[in-house]
């Protein structure tokens, strides 16, 4: 991870940036219906946790931290599924880059709010709420590159030339 650097002081507390860290190629905004899929991220990131400790298992993102999120039930058939999910769901936050996972550590899995991860590594609120949108999006595009989550079926497209009437043919009858 790069060094910080003090971007503003405010009422005595100094806001930490951080510069850009290398991990996985991720152009913000690139593609802008990847918020569609924070939910899903979330969700799935949820079931992880939750099958992983099942399975016996700590996620390797949280180390030996405790957690304290209420994860909700989700059923697989096996457990040679949830040894597979769990080890699919891994590699791709392995993915991610260092900053990223512990975002997503903290906040998605720990629940941790968005104050108290600020607090706790001393950079901004604002930074923080940015920084963890863009690693659900960079994790959302692993997901759906791997098909761990699947895409929204594409909208049909609205012809411009088109009116409201119906095509007539030659004899004046409505198609």
């Amino acid at each position: 991870m790069s060094a910080p650097q003090v971007s503003s002081v405010r009422s005595g507390t100094a806001c930490v940036e951080w510069k850009a860290t290398p991990g996985l190629p991720f152009e913000w905004g690139a593609d802008p219906d990847l918020w569609l899929y924070r939910k899903r991220t979330l969700s799935i990131l949820y079931r992880f946790l939750r099958l992983s400790c099942e399975a016996g298992r700590l996620p390797s993102i949280l180390g030996q931290e405790f957690f304290r999120n209420h994860i909700t039930s989700y059923n697989l058939s096996s457990f040679e599924d949830v040894v597979i999910f769990v080890h699919d769901v891994e590699r791709c936050i392995s993915r991610l880059d260092r900053e990223s996972q512990e975002l997503i550590a903290r906040i998605a899995l720990q629940g941790f709010t968005q104050e108290e991860v600020s607090r706790l590594t001393g950079r901004c609120h604002r930074t923080i709420n940015r920084r963890y949108l863009e690693a659900l999006d960079q994790l959302s595009t692993i997901l759906l590159e791997v098909g761990i989550i699947l895409h929204f079926p594409e909208m049909a497209q609205v012809d411009p030339e088109a009116c409201q009437e119906g095509e007539t043919s030659a004899c004046g009858l409505t198609m």
